[in-house]
């Protein structure tokens, strides 16, 4: 009997294999039979041909290398609805594959996205982006960007590929399913199919008329009435996609938020639920070890967790230092300047050096402040009580600052504030870089105070610390903002990260809608 129930449940585990092999079983008009195409070989698609015409591209369809939209609708519900919403869907994943098409779409989009306040939706802007393009084909975007114009279209709600589309494919009209919402709140369902047909007359009616439209990609049956001249992009075209390398993006991606660091596949995303408790466990671990034992003892005991840093020091990085200006009291510190990856740099540093160190602050949260085991300091965005404060700090001792003002996940460099080098005569560079495979332990719009815990929970988080040769202004008088991008450009190129002239407002306006000022009362 025990035999039989193995061999039926081995018989539906390989028909269910077939199906989530299969990603277009989600979309259920798309022709996954039809004969190969070589779309880049057809004349009707060359860049002269498409330079005077709109061309008509399925986003899941033709531009993206995989056509499964599960991975996005896991981001949604993840970062937008928290963990309970990513596990029901994760746990209806194999009845989505199974029921297929319209139904599989729906249930993702109720699962996903009722109950989330409209305006407080920023995952399509601030989290999917950066997804979108890591899964963008080249082959597709180099016919995208041969068109005039270009119109792209989702069988995705409109609200998560429209900021994609529009900010860093320069798209100029997105066609996709717009979500209902009552009192402010999304409700789970997607226009009806009159709605659907409405906007798609408004968009195209006068255009199929002229034969200017041309479009490539598998579309649903309501918009194919549409379409004039339609090319099909096949599974084995798609195939033989390539990622697109990040210098070929229309509009680089500096900003971008969310906490999950991998594609949230389905399996990926089973991988990640079995690690949250284990992963818990350890980050507190590693937080009292850090907190409660000596930094000698401290560093061999977090790499055996799995913690790592690969610490390196100039050898002329710590000379003495000079004397104070007027007051001619000796400076008994040094001063640090760091790019700024996450809220644990100045303990990276502190630990690296093997001696406390004192940071100053602007936006952490009072419980990190608590649990720090170093001596942290608010910054008051003042500019000269600040300066006096950090004048005096440095007298009693070394001190750490990050003048990007936030943290910067790429590899991309903000502007450095010039407050530092009115400090001291003597500034020690450090440049710092950050590797997770899990989860990102920077936040824009979460909890703040999450991020040294999410940071810690990642299996095997790992830090680069560099203590460059140290910047003597004694030589010759420099205005403090040269000195500042003097400072960030050692550091952008021991990093190899591209310096910018972007600010801390930009950041958050971008991800979070404010200008990232925290309440001193904050959590």
């Amino acid at each position: 009997m025990s035999g039989k129930l193995f061999f039926k449940f081995f018989h539906f585990c390989r028909i269910l294999h077939k199906k989530l092999n299969n990603p277009r079983h989600f979309y259920p008009n798309g022709n996954a039979h039809a004969p190969t195409s070589q779309l880049d070989k057809c004349p009707s698609l060359s860049a002269d041909n498409l330079s005077n015409k709109t061309l008509v591209m399925d986003i899941e369809g033709a531009l993206l290398r995989s056509s499964s939209p599960f991975p996005y609708f896991m981001l949604v519900a993840f970062e937008g609805g928290g963990l309970f919403r990513a596990f029901l869907l994760l746990l209806l994943y194999p009845l989505l594959c199974l029921v297929g098409g319209e139904m599989a779409l729906k249930t993702m989009v109720m699962v996903s996205f009722c109950g989330l306040r409209r305006d407080d939706f920023r995952v399509g802007r601030a989290v999917l982006p950066k997804h979108f393009l890591e899964d963008v084909g080249l082959e597709g975007f180099q016919l995208l960007k041969r068109a005039r114009r270009k119109v792209g279209v989702s069988n995705m709600p409109k609200v998560m590929v429209e900021g994609f589309l529009k900010e860093f494919l320069h798209v100029e009209e997105v066609v996709g399913r717009e979500l209902k919402v009552v009192g402010g709140y999304y409700i789970g369902l997607m226009e009806g199919e009159k709605e659907w047909r409405t906007n798609l007359d408004q968009m195209f009616g006068n255009e199929k008329m002229d034969g200017e439209v041309v479009s490539i990609g598998n579309f649903n049956s309501s918009l194919r009435n549409h379409l004039k001249e339609i090319y099909l992009v096949t599974e084995g075209d798609k195939r033989n996609y390539h990622s697109l390398p990040r210098h070929k993006y229309p509009r680089p991606l500096l900003f971008h938020d969310g906490r999950l660091a991998f594609r949230p596949t389905p399996l990926a995303t089973l991988v990640m639920l079995i690690w949250l408790p284990l992963g818990f466990i350890l980050a507190i671990f590693r937080s009292l070890i850090a907190l409660s034992v000596p930094y000698k003892v401290c560093i061999p005991i977090l790499s055996f967790t799995g913690l790592r840093i690969n610490f390196r020091r100039k050898p002329n990085s710590s000379y003495p230092t000079s004397t104070l200006d007027i007051n001619d009291k000796k400076q008994k510190g040094t001063l640090y300047v760091c790019n700024h990856r996450t809220l644990l740099d100045p303990l990276y540093i502190s630990g690296g050096l093997d001696k406390s160190i004192t940071a100053v602050t602007y936006s952490l949260s009072r419980v990190s402040e608590l649990l720090s085991p170093i001596k942290t300091v608010r910054l008051t965005r003042k500019r000269e009580e600040d300066r006096k404060m950090m004048k005096e700090l440095l007298r009693e001792g070394d001190l750490v600052v990050c003048p990007e003002g936030t943290t910067c996940r790429e590899p991309f460099l903000l502007r450095f504030s010039p407050l530092f080098a009115e400090l001291s005569d003597d500034i020690v560079p450090v440049a710092m870089d950050s590797h997770v495979s899990m989860f990102y332990g920077t936040t824009a719009s979460g909890f703040k105070c999450l991020d040294p815990l999410f940071f810690l929970m990642n299996p095997f988080p790992f830090y680069d610390i560099e203590v460059l040769e140290k910047v003597c202004l004694r030589a010759g008088v420099k205005s403090r903002f040269d000195v500042a991008t003097l400072v960030q450009r050692k550091i952008g190129r021991a990093l190899g990260f591209e310096c910018t002239t972007l600010t801390r407002k930009d950041k958050y306006l971008m991800l979070a809608g404010n200008e990232g000022t925290v309440p001193v009362d904050s959590p």
